[in-house]
C-alpha cells in the first residue's frame, strides 16, 4: 500500500544527503568552502521544493494531511504512552511536528549561510548585500544552530529506530520503499501520488525562488 510518493522520498533522502555532505565539507578538504555553500544553495532548493510539495503533493506529503494541532499532538503523545497509539499511513501527528521542526531548524542555518563570512577567504552568497552587523549577527547565528541541528537530527534518527524496531510499523523501510503493508489506519489510505510533472514544475520553480531571489537581493547566487 502507497504511503510516500516517489518525490517525497527522493527529497528526503537528498537533504538527508546534503545535510552530511555540509557537514563533511565544513572540516574536510573545502578550506575556501565553496562546496559547502554550494551544498547550503542545494539544501535551500530542497527546503523551498518541500514547502511547494506539501502545498500540492501527494496525500501524505501535504502540510494538511500531516499536521495536526496541539491536542492532536498531545491526544497521540498520551496513546504511545499507553502503548496503544493509532497507526497512520502517513506521518503520525508528532512526527508531523517533527518533520516542521526539522524544516525549519536546517531552512534557519542554510539562510544563515548566506550571510556568513570569515573576514578572510570566506563570503556567503549575501555578504555583499548587507551590512557588517548583519554578517556578524548572522555569522555568530549560523555556529549557534549548529549543535541544535545535530540534537534535533539526532531525536529524529533515535525515534524512527525505535518505532522501527518496536512498532508496527518499519519507518525507514517505509521511506525507502514507499510503501507499507495493508492495514486500517487512522489517515486516508491508500495515498494518492502528486505526480511527476508537478514535481518537476515544483523542483524548477524552487531552483528559480532561491537562485532568482538572491540575484534580486543583490547578492551573488553562485560562489
Amino acid at each position: 500500500m502507497l504511503a510516500w510518493d516517489l518525490p517525497t522520498r527522493l527529497a528526503k533522502w537528498s537533504l538527508a544527503a546534503l545535510v552530511g555532505l555540509a557537514f563533511a565539507s565544513r572540516y574536510w578538504g573545502d578550506e575556501a568552502l565553496v562546496w559547502h555553500q554550494w551544498n547550503g544553495l542545494a539544501i535551500l532548493v530542497l527546503i523551498v521544493f518541500r514547502l511547494l510539495w506539501g502545498l500540492v503533493g501527494g496525500s501524505t506529503a501535504r502540510f494538511a494531511g500531516f499536521v495536526s494541532g496541539p491536542v492532536g499532538g498531545l491526544r497521540y503523545a498520551m496513546s504511545l504512552l499507553k502503548g496503544q497509539p493509532p497507526h497512520f499511513l502517513g506521518h503520525n501527528p508528532l512526527g508531523g511536528w517533527m518533520v516542521l521542526a526539522l524544516l525549519a531548524i536546517v531552512a534557519a542555518q542554510a539562510l544563515t549561510g548566506l550571510f556568513t563570512s570569515d573576514d578572510i577567504i570566506v563570503y556567503g552568497p549575501m555578504t555583499a548585500a548587507v551590512s557588517d552587523e548583519t554578517i556578524r549577527s548572522a555569522s555568530a547565528w549560523h555556529q549557534w544552530l549548529y549543535p541544535f541541528l545535530l540534537a534535533l537530527i539526532g531525536l529524529h534518527v533515535l525515534a524512527n529506530l525505535a518505532y522501527s524496531l518496536f512498532g508496527r510499523d518499519n519507518l525507514i523501510r517505509a521511506m525507502v520503499t514507499g510503501s507499507k503493508p495493508a492495514a486500517s489506519y487512522a489517515d486516508r489510505a491508500p495515498a494518492t501520488p502528486g505526480g511527476v510533472g508537478r514535481a518537476l514544475a515544483c523542483l524548477a520553480l524552487a531552483i528559480l525562488v532561491v537562485f532568482g531571489g538572491i540575484a534580486l537581493a543583490g547578492g551573488h547566487p553562485f560562489p
